[in-house]
């Protein structure tokens, strides 16, 4: 089954859920705010998806608060502890299928082309 890991009042997760609705795809939701994932899946997700920046939106608002020290996490250490303590900097969604694979974020095209839906 397709996990899509994000948060309860995040809009893209909205979108992205109901249109794996619309098309018939089996889903779980996890909140990644309640539901902090183990340093093994956040290293998983970093090494699938292009590093520890790719992982990361730089554009939200609590990267943008963050002391500027806290911007250049200089390890994987660093890394997993920053975003244990804030999960929301994670782009989002984070979808994982049955096999394995992770994928970020939603748009329709790239849905229906992670999903092999329509033509």
């Amino acid at each position: 089954m397709t996990i899509v890991y994000g948060l309860n009042n995040c809009d893209t997760c909205k979108k992205a859920r109901k249109w794996l609705d619309r098309f018939g795809v089996a889903h779980t939701f996890v909140d990644y705010r309640d539901n902090r994932q183990s340093p093994e899946t956040l290293i998983e997700w970093k090494t699938q998806l292009g590093g520890w920046e790719a992982l990361i939106n730089k554009s939200s608002t609590t990267w943008r608060t963050l002391a500027p020290n806290r911007k250049e996490p200089a390890s994987d250490a660093e890394w997993k502890l920053l975003l244990k303590e804030y999960p929301q900097l994670i782009r989002r969604p984070v979808v994982v299928t049955d096999d394995g694979k992770v994928t970020q974020g939603f748009s329709d095209n790239g849905f229906k082309q992670r999903f092999g839906i329509g033509a």
